[in-house]
């Protein structure tokens, strides 16, 4: 499933029907066909359902699911809310079919008048407006909007809800706010940013027939279970632990010795062959007898802060992880561009790893092997010289740039987390909940891709598993014995197992 722009979406229209013949009315039959078929299993079979159209394809999706619901005796109300030169082309095509059908269409002449009709509906559907709005309504639609949203018991947002824009950095905007919506061809980017994702409400992508050649100029996709399985490989009967990698985790501190025990857990849980923590020996002696499957290489630390006065023999890992719990102080950022500087193999930057590269991003350039960084939005922003509020109005395209700039993956954590990679892919992640707003949770997701990158897949791939993994646990975590107010992250390290058997069916 791909993620679109605005224009993105009319390129795909466009060349589905120019270059591969699809009628444009059957685009928009199939659209109202599939969405009124998700309406069915939201009414009783007595309620009314007020259908708003406007201009465009999303009022002619609305007279198609007006003939289909009418065409099952549903009790249809139609109510046109632009004037009928506005209604052109296909859509006018699908409202002269919804009339020959039976169907009557109700001109709204006032706003204020839609009122009775809201009233006495059970469900709303809003085919108002479409993907092109850009900035503050006008009106008379401003006022429609501001009615609907006080009115409506139940709203059905068609692709968008009217007025919320479809692309990111837009933040002035009045919109509908939706119960449910159901984007038609590919959800667009606004269904996964902070400040527009409530309008939508539940959302699901509805398959309208839109060729699967049409998206393929697409780098951005959302990572869900197909993705996970297709990619996630599978163990051979005569593996042995070597083959699932060997990694090394830096960090720990003794105000933060939990973190790095969490890093070590989630790793080993995930399914790395062999996982050695590099710390003090207090943080080694604080949670060794928790993690009893991992070796450990000690560190000499000055006041508390772990030094590189010692070598580490990194040509004996596939991978590392570094910054977990491991605290700001001088002695410990010069041990982590040490670090960076000396690994030939993928190396995971989080937490104050990424404070203490900060001031010298250059570091992270050039660099043969794969460099992750795993930063929530105040650590991006940080890294960025951005607020946060700036960072979250575009965060697709902050994330990716700093990724192709810097050549680095970068995992932007969060309600919808981004993966990005050097060459501009992008993914969403599609799990998780709000009870991983909590500490930990970044330290157990850093060991479970620290786990996945040494797992015979592309390093892209072992970020998204990683991260579908993570918030799957959560999820199942949640919807068993636990709540979003209780879940720990020590409680999606426990539910590790049972995410693989839900996904893999062991």
């Amino acid at each position: 499933m791909y993620i679109v722009t605005a224009n993105e979406m009319y390129d795909i229209d466009e060349l589905s029907i120019k270059e591969m013949n699809m009628e444009g009315k059957l685009l928009m039959e199939n659209a109202g066909r599939a969405i009124a078929q998700e309406v069915e299993g939201l009414t009783s079979s007595k309620g009314t359902i007020c259908i708003l159209v406007g201009p465009g394809s999303n009022g002619g999706d609305g007279f198609v699911i007006g003939r289909t619901l009418l065409n099952k005796s549903y009790s249809v109300q139609v109510v046109q809310v632009v004037p009928n030169d506005k209604i052109i082309g296909d859509a006018l095509y699908h409202k002269n079919l919804y009339i020959n059908c039976g169907g009557e269409v109700t001109l709204m002449k006032e706003t204020e008048n839609i009122s009775t009709y809201l009233n006495d509906a059970e469900i709303v559907i809003d085919a108002i407006l479409g993907i092109g709005v850009k900035g503050m309504l006008r009106e008379p639609m401003a006022n429609l909007v501001s009615i609907l949203n006080e009115k409506a018991s139940c709203v059905v947002s068609v692709d968008i809800p009217s007025g919320l824009p479809a692309d990111e950095g837009i933040h002035d905007f009045a919109a509908v706010q939706a119960d449910y919506t159901f984007t038609v061809g590919a959800p667009k980017m606004s269904v996964f940013l902070q400040h527009t994702a409530a309008y939508y409400g539940a959302w699901t992508d509805l398959d309208t027939g839109l060729p699967l050649k049409a998206f393929k100029a697409s780098d951005r996709e959302v990572w869900d279970e197909v993705q996970f399985l297709k990619t996630m490989p599978s163990r051979q009967l005569n593996d042995h632990k070597g083959d699932h990698g060997r990694g090394l985790v830096i960090g720990g501190s003794s105000e933060m010795p939990g973190a790095f025990a969490m890093t070590l857990q989630a790793a080993l849980r995930t399914g790395a062959g062999l996982i050695t923590g590099a710390t003090s020996e207090k943080v080694r002696s604080a949670i060794a007898g928790q993690n009893l499957e991992a070796t450990y290489q000690i560190l000499p630390e000055v006041n508390g802060a772990l030094t590189n006065k010692k070598s580490i023999d990194l040509d004996a890992y596939d991978a590392v992880a570094i910054g977990i719990g491991m605290g700001r102080d001088p002695e410990t950022e010069l041990l982590v561009k040490t670090i960076l500087h000396q690994a030939e193999c993928p190396i995971i930057i989080d937490g104050d790893g990424l404070f203490h590269i900060k001031d010298d991003l250059s570091a992270l350039q050039g660099k043969q092997e794969p460099v992750i960084i795993t930063p929530h939005p105040g650590e991006m922003a940080m890294l960025m010289g951005l607020s946060v509020k700036e960072l979250m109005h575009k965060p697709f395209y902050y994330s990716r740039n700093f990724a192709m700039e810097h050549g680095v993956y970068v995992i932007l954590k969060g309600t919808h987390t981004i993966i990005s990679s050097p060459e501009g892919r992008q993914a969403v992640n599609t799990t998780g909940n709000p009870g991983l707003a909590k500490g930990g949770s970044g330290d157990v997701l850093t060991g479970m891709v620290l786990a996945m990158i040494m797992q015979g897949q592309s390093i892209f791939e072992g970020l998204c598993n990683g991260c579908y993994l993570h918030g799957k646990s959560a999820d199942l975590a949640v919807s068993t014995n636990h709540t979003v107010h209780d879940l720990l992250a020590t409680d999606v390290i426990t539910g590790i197992p049972k995410a693989f058997k839900s996904l893999l069916n062991n």
